[in-house]
């Protein structure tokens, strides 16, 4: 994979694991969403989250994101663009401790890893011409 080309993939990624540790910190300030909290409730909870800057901000990076996507898509067959989503998945693992404070332990940093590997294998597997 040309390093342009990986630069649009790894873009696409990066957005969208930013989206969603965005959309985790507005529905942090919220608290759990209780669906039997009735319907009053859940409209207030709705229109809070509607103005929540996390939640816009990772609504605004899933629509470049989609964009940086299709472009990337136009240069890197699908077969290996998709599988580098996984990248997310480090991303996500590693600022979720930092940012949140959650328990990433030993059992899903080796399962992220071989994740990685699979990815490495994948990019690595070749395109084409």
């Amino acid at each position: 994979m040309r390093v342009l080309d990986f630069l649009w993939v790894l873009s696409g990624v990066l957005l969208n694991a930013f989206a969603q540790l965005l959309l985790k910190a507005g529905a942090n300030s919220v608290g759990e969403i209780s669906m039997s909290a009735g319907a009053p409730a859940l409209w207030r909870t709705a229109i809070g989250l509607a103005q929540h800057p996390g939640i816009l901000g990772g609504l605004a990076c899933y629509v470049v994101s989609v964009v940086v996507w299709i472009v990337a898509l136009s240069r890197v067959d699908v077969s290996i663009a998709y599988p580098m989503l996984s990248i997310g998945y480090v991303v996500n693992a590693a600022l979720a401790w930092w940012l949140f404070g959650e328990n990433v332990n030993a059992q899903r940093w080796l399962g992220i890893g071989v994740i990685v590997i699979g990815v490495l294998l994948v990019a690595n597997s070749g395109s084409r011409s």
